[in-house]
């Protein structure tokens, strides 16, 4: 799939997706320059793209393969890709793979999930069949058995295991237990999630030869985000060129950052993509610039922006919480909230901060904050899923006033989403 120019990727959005056409509607139309556009508002753009009377898609779905984004919810986000599209995707990303340290002749361990939709078995695997360094492959998948698994990576002498984090640490934190190592394992590839300090420790217990790497930035709905750059910090990547243009954006005034240590959150521009156009798509991160220069520079990635977070395997949005806030709530004793996430003995953890009207007695709100867990697990069930998995604490309730919610110093707005976790 060529690289599209920047105006005729709008204009062909404006012609044939109603969403755009929308979006776009009081624009000239003749527009070159990024900063023109409005940046997509996520709620609308999922709103928009539906199974049924899709309003974001330039064409029927008569040709494509769909993936589920977003984790498991009552309602469901679907990405969809061209096979032309899929194969720029997979064959971009798999050359990404040689700057996370991929080599002739490494034999690959795929744990990555499968099935239900969801992409990172597959996206993995055809981004190492894409690559341009020959590779073996090994698609064991996420949800083998742990012993299988380890069968398989010591039979074929895998150089290489790739995987979520939590994935990476199951399997170390089993063989630790058995008091055995795989010292022939070269690299632990890891994505879809940070790499923390105490599970660093429990991989070099358990691949005491292996050095870890981010395999990528990249996800089902933004696409392309960023390519590994070598060095200590695994946060650290540069941008997809000429396939993607990536923004860093001030959180208050939504104007681009170009200097460097300047945190603000990604928004991306696919200029492969045409069935499902992503022009200025918030990929629900912020970031930060560590060199001079802005496009086409290396950024470090710092957590997820209000747009969502990610707790351990697991994805949640700001809505999915602010609707079991309603759910459980219907005498309105909530006068705010916040996700707080914090990491302790070695696993992700979300706490529910929420504000309640002065004189109101938290104490007669346990009620409530059941409810709301409650709720919050319905919407997610990977959640619970994960808690008794042992992967993520269980969800939390903190009762505040609303004093104590956490500002932006600049603007006075609240800070949606906090993420306490350590990232060196």
């Amino acid at each position: 799939m060529p690289v599209q120019r920047f105006s005729d990727l709008v204009r062909f959005a404006r012609d044939c997706s109603p969403f755009y056409a929308d979006l776009y509607a009081d624009l000239p139309p003749q527009v070159d320059r990024l900063t023109d556009l409005p940046v997509v508002d996520q709620d609308a753009f999922w709103a928009a793209n539906t199974l049924h009377d899709n309003r974001v898609l330039t064409a029927p779905l008569a040709e494509a393969v769909a993936f589920k984004t977003g984790g498991t919810t009552g309602t469901p986000r679907f990405s969809y890709y061209t096979r032309e599209e899929w194969q720029e995707f997979v064959t971009t990303f798999g050359a990404g793979l040689v700057d996370a340290g991929l080599r002739p002749g490494h034999r690959v361990a795929d744990l990555f999930y499968a099935g239900e939709l969801y992409a990172s078995f597959l996206f993995i695997l055809d981004s190492l069949a894409n690559a341009p360094v020959a590779n073996v492959r090994l698609p064991i998948g996420g949800g083998a058995p742990i012993d299988s698994t380890l069968s398989t990576i010591e039979d074929f002498a895998a150089h290489v295991v790739a995987g979520t984090p939590t994935t990476l640490c199951r399997l170390a934190e089993h063989l630790t237990s058995l008091g055995r190592q795989l010292p022939g394992v070269e690299l632990l590839f890891f994505g879809g999630e940070a790499l923390f300090a105490d599970q660093r420790r429990l991989l070099a217990a358990a691949f005491p030869n292996a050095e870890a790497r981010s395999l990528g930035y990249a996800s089902v709905d933004g696409g392309l985000l960023g390519r590994p750059v070598t060095g200590p910090d695994t946060r650290t990547h540069r941008a997809f060129t000429p396939q993607t243009v990536v923004e860093i954006l001030d959180e208050t005034t939504g104007e681009p950052i170009h200097e460097p240590g300047r945190p603000g959150r990604v928004v991306v521009t696919q200029l492969f993509r045409r069935l499902m156009p992503v022009i200025r798509y918030p990929a629900g991160d912020r970031a930060e610039w560590t060199g001079t220069g802005a496009e086409g520079g290396t950024f470090r990635i710092l957590g997820r922006a209000e747009e969502g977070v990610r707790v351990g395997p697991v994805s949640l949005y700001w809505q999915d919480a602010t609707d079991a806030v309603a759910k459980a709530d219907f005498e309105g004793r909530v006068t705010g909230m916040q996700l707080v996430v914090r990491r302790w003995d070695g696993r992700d953890g979300l706490v529910l901060r929420l504000a309640t009207a002065p004189g109101q007695d938290p104490a007669g709100l346990e009620g409530c904050a059941e409810e709301v867990v409650t709720g919050l697990n319905t919407a997610r069930p990977l959640y619970p899923e994960s808690i008794a998995a042992g992967y993520v604490h269980p969800l939390r309730v903190e009762w505040v006033r609303h004093r104590d919610l956490v500002v932006n110093s600049r603007s006075g707005k609240l800070v949606r989403v906090i993420d306490e976790r350590p990232t060196a």
